[in-house]
């Protein structure tokens, strides 16, 4: 039987309102999530059942509703929110990596986006 496997969701892309000035809750902006969940599936793979592994796109919906929820002023929180929950919906996942992007950070020079990394081991 596979120990653990990986279930990658990379660039979600979402509309919200976190950041620590008011212009960034009035404003609001794009983010985008990439999460990395290590999974030990709960059957052998070979049984091909989705009771065997995580539903991608349930987790999508669960990162969606965290991102596009309440307000937090800091991404390393939204970041840990999102990783806690998914560890907590589903048994199966051993390890969360997320990664949040802000491409319009408030920040007096040029640059791609800032981007913070949690990862959350149960």
């Amino acid at each position: 039987m596979t120990r653990t496997y990986t279930i990658t969701l990379k660039n979600c892309a979402f509309f919200a309102r976190h950041g620590l000035h008011e212009a960034e809750e009035v404003l609001g902006q794009r983010f985008f999530v990439d999460a990395e969940l290590e999974v030990a599936p709960s059957r052998p793979l070979s049984d091909d059942r989705m009771e065997s592994t995580v539903d991608y796109g349930v987790a999508f919906k669960e990162i969606e509703a965290i991102v596009t929820g309440r307000r937090h002023f800091l991404i390393e929180a939204l970041a840990q929110e999102i990783a806690t929950s998914l560890c907590t919906r589903f048994p199966q996942v051993k390890r969360a990596k997320i990664s949040v992007r802000k491409p319009s950070a408030p920040i007096a020079g040029v640059l791609d986006y800032v981007q913070v990394t949690v990862d959350h081991a149960v």
